[in-house]
């Protein structure tokens, strides 16, 4: 999930290259709802081999409430701090997923 500089615009999407898709919306090079609310700020993710699995889950996080989106990435990142770095560095969390 990516979130707006003050986490007040969330954004939920798949992809198969995490670090590529969120340089592509960090540099602004996607038209759309994330460029038009500089959406760019990795707050969240998860990690699966299954494609299909993917989609599914894409789609219950966007389904969830506000509140229940925000409980999920405080559990995750309390701090909603940009991830983009640590995966970037190799220090991702994926292992405590």
């Amino acid at each position: 999930m990516l979130a707006n500089y003050s986490n007040s615009v969330l954004y939920a999407g798949i992809t198969n290259d995490l670090i590529k898709r969120v340089w592509q919306h960090k540099k602004k090079v996607v038209e759309g709802f994330t460029k038009k609310y500089n959406v760019n700020k990795l707050v969240y993710y998860e990690y699966t081999e299954d494609p299909s699995s993917a989609i599914s889950r894409e789609k219950s996080i966007k389904n969830l409430v506000r509140r229940k989106k925000d409980k999920l990435i405080n559990d995750f990142n309390p701090k909603w701090e940009d991830l983009y770095e640590k995966i970037l560095s190799g220090k991702a969390l994926q292992d405590d997923r």
